[in-house]
C-alpha cells in the first residue's frame, strides 16, 4: 500500500482545513480539487487604496484566495516590473502614479526618459506604482476601476 501523502487547502482567510489523499490511487482527484481550490493570482495590493480594497474583494467574492504581495513593503525589483509591464502590454509611463510627489520631485514629466529610468524610479519610490495590478499566468490588468480583474478570474 502506498503512502499516504497530506495537502494542506486554504478555502478562506479564517479557515483551513486538511485533506487526507492517498495519491497513488486517487492523483486525478488530488489534482482536480488542488487545481478548483489553490490559485496562481497574485495581487500587488495596498490596503489604503479603495481602490485596491474593492479589486481584492471582487477576487476574494468569487471564492479566490490570491498571493497578496504589499509592494510598499516588498518592492518589486527592476526585472520583476519589467515582466509585469510586459503582462500589461502597458509601456513603463503607463503604470506610474502621476499625482504623487515623488513624480513631481522626479520630474518625470519629462517623455525624454526611458522606460529603464521610469522603472529604476518606481523601484526607488513604489508609491509611484499604479495598483492595484493583479497578475495571472501571462496576464496582468489593473484594478482600475476594480471590475477590470473579472477579465481575468
Amino acid at each position: 500500500m502506498s503512502p499516504k501523502s497530506t495537502t494542506t487547502l486554504l478555502i478562506d482567510k479564517k479557515s483551513a482545513f486538511t485533506l487526507q489523499l492517498v495519491s497513488a490511487r486517487m492523483p486525478a482527484f488530488a489534482d482536480s480539487i488542488k487545481s478548483e481550490t489553490m490559485t496562481d493570482i497574485q495581487i500587488y495590493h495596498n490596503p489604503r487604496c479603495s481602490k485596491s480594497r474593492q479589486t481584492l474583494s471582487l477576487i476574494e467574492e468569487k471564492g479566490i484566495t490570491p498571493e497578496i504581495v504589499l509592494y510598499l513593503e516588498n518592492t518589486p525589483d527592476a526585472g520583476t516590473l519589467k515582466e509585469i509591464i510586459a503582462k500589461l502590454g502597458i509601456g513603463a509611463r503607463d503604470l506610474l502614479r502621476k499625482g504623487e510627489q515623488a513624480y513631481k520631485d522626479n520630474q518625470l514629466k519629462d517623455e525624454s526618459l526611458s522606460d529603464d529610468t521610469l522603472i529604476d524610479m518606481m523601484v526607488a519610490h513604489p508609491k509611484l506604482i499604479e495598483r492595484p495590478i493583479v497578475i495571472k499566468g501571462e496576464r496582468a490588468v489593473l484594478g482600475r476601476p476594480p471590475e477590470n480583474v473579472l477579465d481575468l478570474l
